[in-house]
Order: C-alpha cells, then structure tokens, then sequence
C-alpha cells in the first residue's frame, strides 16, 4: 500500500503502525490513518453506488426472454451488492464519528482495544476479537 499524505505530513504504514509500542495505542498519527483510510473506503463505495444508479438507469431493451432473464438477474445482484455496500457506508460513518469522538479502537463492550491487527483487517470493527467470539457463541446458542 502507498502511505497517502495529508496536508504535508505523510501518514504512517500499516507496518509503522504495527511496530508501534501499546502503550502508543490510539494516539493521532493512527487515529489518523484509520481515518483516512475509512473515507477512502466510504468514497469508493459512493463512486460504486452512482456508477450502478447509471448502469441500472440504462434501459436494455432484450427481445430474448433468456437474455432479458440474464440482464434481469444481473441487476438483481448488483442490488444486492449495493445494498450490503450500503450498510457498510453506515458503518464507515459511524467509524468516522468514533474517531472524531475520540473513542474509535476501543471495545464498545469491554472497553479494552480492539487491537490494530483487528481494525487493519477490519477497519470498522467494535468489538475486540474476545468479546467477537463472545457475541458469536451467543447467537449460536440462542438463535439470535
């Protein structure tokens, strides 16, 4: 990954942000980071969005009943697609105000740190990957 700059200070890596020490959880440089990281993913999903509002504004006109089944089930999963794009734009926001408040990175359970590994694979998470695991056996169990 190319580290991006902002104003005229270079953002730290991924492995930068690795190699820091604990103690230095969460400080600006990373919070940072993870912001900027999380508007480019929201960014991206927006450009998707309008370029599949174009796409399904295109009226094809298909005489073929088996092609216009196709063109129809192809428009049915790019919905699909979008729709889960959708919920992950919230969640992005909701990311982005944590950060701007302050409390992004921190188990909203437990209130122990995600951990930086976790929120590099998955920059949206609210939960550690203890209290994760937790929810998860819950859910089995009683079918929530």
């Amino acid at each position: 990954m190319v580290a991006s700059t902002t104003s005229k200070e270079a953002l730290l890596s991924e492995a930068e942000i690795l190699a820091m020490p604990e103690d230095d959880y969460m400080n600006p440089a990373q919070l940072e980071f993870f912001r900027v990281r999380l508007a480019k993913m929201r960014d991206e999903l927006l450009e998707n969005a309008a370029s599949t509002g174009a796409n399904l504004r295109e009226n094809e006109l298909v005489a073929d009943p088996a092609d216009r089944a196709t063109v129809e089930e192809e428009h049915a999963l790019e919905l699909r697609v979008r729709d889960r794009e959708r919920k992950l734009i919230k969640k992005i926001e909701e990311a982005l105000e944590r950060i701007a408040e302050g409390e992004y990175g921190w188990c909203e359970e437990t209130g122990d740190p995600i951990g930086i590994g976790r929120l590099l694979a998955r920059p949206t998470a609210t939960l550690s990957i203890d209290a994760q695991e937790r929810r998860e056996r819950t859910q089995k169990l009683y079918g929530e």
